[in-house]
């Protein structure tokens, strides 16, 4: 039996939300016929107009059948979406049957609001991180993920990271070698190296104007020092718990991310430039040893610092 696989979209969604997952379960199909049954679908069904003007042609939800995967796209028009009762509705009861909840970019947040995604980890487009944390504290956000898989729940960040998190669905269901041949055919990566930081502003984290922007100075200053959450809360006066929830909710991004991820890119400028030995480096960046680095670099970057050196700090091989 294929995999029914219903996309819900929403007046002014991200077309490549939609379009993105639909082309890479279609080249599934065409290397194992028969495997999705692809749905569009809305609340009311006809044609539904993107941001972009272009519409699609939809079933309404409640048409859509025994659903196996239903997937949330984002778009602008998501917060009139996570304010429609009848929306929500839909989605909470499909959580209950479908083997597989899923959203592309800010379509996590139409997941949170109809409380799918209460007490798990999740990731969403880096620029909504912030607003993210402050509606959805019940929700551990993953910010610098590309997607985020708890259990039956799958997120992903923005935009083409629904291809991302559609090669890692055809991977479950079909394997790693069809899930290959989609990625090539697609002309992308089976597994894209790094997070969401690559493509973001994230690693400027604060503005100017943030109550963290002196921290965060602070701590690109004194990389070489413990920098404990108990260390930072100290330093803004506040109490850890305090601190903690509202570094989360401003910056997007907990306070031992942002150490972590500081650490490395100051790391990387060293890898860059220089022909200190990675020891060395790890010292200079508060890292401890060579080995806390790496496993810092393979989930922040994708590669090793060794790797990351050899290809001259470029992480775009496909």
């Amino acid at each position: 039996m294929p995999h029914i696989i219903a996309v819900f979209v929403f007046a002014d969604f991200q077309l490549l939300d939609a379009s993105g997952p639909v082309a890479a379960f279609e080249a599934a199909n065409r290397l194992v016929p028969g495997s999705y049954d692809l749905r569009l679908v809305s609340l009311d069904g006809g044609l539904i107009a993107s941001s972009s003007g272009v519409s699609l042609l939809t079933c309404p939800c409640q048409e859509a059948g025994e659903v196996d995967t239903l997937m949330a796209v984002g778009g602008w028009g998501v917060y009139s979406a996570a304010e429609c009762e009848q929306t929500l509705g839909w989605v909470r009861a499909r959580s209950g049957t479908a083997r597989r909840m899923t959203s592309v970019c800010s379509g996590a947040f139409l997941l949170g609001a109809a409380g799918v995604l209460d007490g798990r980890r999740a990731t969403t487009h880096w620029n909504r991180s912030a607003d993210f944390c402050r509606r959805f504290p019940q929700v551990r956000l993953e910010p610098d993920r590309i997607f985020v898989n708890d259990g039956p729940v799958w997120t992903s960040a923005g935009v083409s990271a629904g291809i991302d998190l559609a090669l890692a669905l055809i991977t479950q269901d079909l394997g790693e070698a069809v899930a290959r041949q989609v990625a090539r055919q697609l002309v992308v990566y089976y597994r894209r190296p790094g997070g969401q930081s690559q493509f973001s502003e994230l690693l400027d984290l604060a503005a100017p104007d943030s109550r963290f922007a002196p921290l965060l100075d602070h701590i690109r200053s004194h990389l070489r020092d413990p920098l404990q959450v108990e260390d930072l809360a100290h330093w803004m006066c506040m109490s850890p718990r305090h601190f903690s929830r509202l570094f989360t909710a401003e910056v997007g991004t907990t306070p031992a991310s942002a150490v972590e991820r500081l650490r490395v890119e100051a790391a990387s400028s060293y890898l860059e430039s220089g022909q200190d030995s990675i020891q060395v480096i790890a010292n200079r960046c508060g890292f401890q040893d060579a080995e806390r680095m790496r496993r810092a670099f393979v989930r922040i970057k994708g590669m090793p610092p060794s790797a990351f050196r050899r290809k001259g700090g470029q992480v775009t091989d496909v």
